[in-house]
């Protein structure tokens, strides 16, 4: 008995030192107080020392229906990096579902490692058990970092995964209706500002040329448009080039400033910040990257400085209301025909921006507030007890 009762006290004061431990300041804000400045529901920290996972799932709003948003892999410096990433994905994830029309909400899963060494199917499948003990509230699939053939791994431990390859009954390529909403972003643009929708003749510069900027060129070529691109990797431009020798190349750090009818950011997100931005030569910022913007007050300056601005979120909503089809069961002409909405739902935003003089990024969150009240409206009505929303 005394020895049971000395483990005992050992047991206690080995915990007060870890909580002592806990109570110091770790450098990071409360993470509490971080959920509250985006409104955010929930947040998930996943640990699976076996396979190395280190995971954050952030889940925004799901007053539309469960969280929806991909799941990327970084080598992050910090897990407070990480979970800001997080945050700020999931929440922009709301706002595009709002835009896209379909019936989910916001959330984002973060991995934190490298791509290139950290992966593993005992990683994605752990990811797996801890996407699917969510009981479908959060669901999720490929993004910066991660593929399609992770995800085959970690499908086989919850159906909470979407954007899987054809052969494992997936929908496939989402770089195709991303890219094919990035043009009707384009038309809508070239409508708005110049009366008609013919990109024949405008120069475009685009900063990243991977999956769906690639995309993106070729069309644009098709229609008669002039290229100016710029990647990190050279492979990719130095394959656009051999293709199409009339596009012309220019440094990463410099195709903001190239001189255009539209700048075309699809690669990282916070491109159009308070240095970049004074050196726009454009008469519009049109792309598929997310979160564009760096701050919100960036469009707000946009505004100012009458470029006319495309909300990230609705023009690379392509790739969501694909995956967002797979789960309800996939149908490539509806996908296509959905994304085809994003013109008109731009040219929306246009006309509210311009008849309030708002700035677009403004207009297009009015939007997507009154989605969310119509949808809490709705929820008004009961169900039933074998369906309660």
């Amino acid at each position: 008995m005394k020895v049971f009762e000395s483990n005992l006290q050992t047991q206690a004061k080995e915990h007060t030192d870890r909580s002592e431990e806990r109570d110091q300041p770790i450098g990071m804000k409360d993470v509490f107080a971080m959920m509250e400045e985006g409104n955010h529901e929930q947040v998930i920290f996943c640990r699976h020392p076996g396979s190395g996972l280190k995971a954050i799932i952030a889940i925004h709003d799901t007053t539309m229906g469960p969280a929806l948003g991909g799941c990327r892999m970084i080598p992050y410096p910090s897990t407070e990096e990480a979970l800001k990433d997080a945050l700020r994905l999931s929440r922009g994830m709301t706002y595009k579902c709002g835009l896209a029309d379909v019936d989910y909400g916001g959330g984002k899963a973060v991995v934190i490692g490298d791509p290139n060494q950290d992966k593993s199917p005992e990683l994605f499948r752990a990811l797996g058990r801890f996407v699917g003990g969510l009981n479908g509230r959060f669901f999720t699939g490929t993004d910066m970092g991660t593929s399609p053939e992770d995800f085959v791994h970690a499908a086989r431990e919850s159906k909470s995964f979407a954007g899987l390859p054809e052969s494992h009954g997936g929908s496939g390529d989402t770089s195709i209706p991303t890219a094919y909403g990035v043009m009707q972003g384009f038309r809508a643009t070239a409508r708005h500002l110049w009366g008609k929708e013919s990109l024949k003749g405008k120069t475009v510069a685009l900063q990243g040329v991977g999956k769906v900027g690639a995309r993106v060129v070729e069309h644009l070529l098709e229609e008669g448009a002039q290229c100016v691109i710029a990647d990190v990797s050279s492979e990719r431009t130095d394959r656009i080039q051999a293709r199409h020798p009339e596009v012309e190349v220019m440094p990463v750090g410099e195709i903001h400033r190239a001189d255009c009818d539209i700048f075309a950011p699809c690669a990282i997100g916070g491109v159009i910040r308070d240095d970049t931005l004074e050196e726009l030569r454009c008469s519009a910022v049109v792309g598929s990257a997310n979160n564009q913007l760096e701050a919100d007050r960036h469009g707000d300056r946009l505004h100012e400085k009458g470029i006319l601005y495309a909300p990230d979120y609705l023009v690379n909503a392509g790739g969501l209301i694909q995956v967002a089809d797979e789960l309800e069961g996939y149908s490539y002409e509806r996908v296509m025909e959905k994304t085809r909405g994003i013109y008109d739902m731009l040219l929306r935003i246009y006309e509210l921006s311009r008849k309030e003089d708002l700035p677009t990024c403004r207009a297009a969150d009015r939007l997507v507030l009154e989605r969310l009240q119509q949808a809490t409206d709705l929820k008004r009505i009961f169900l039933g007890l074998d369906r309660r929303a």
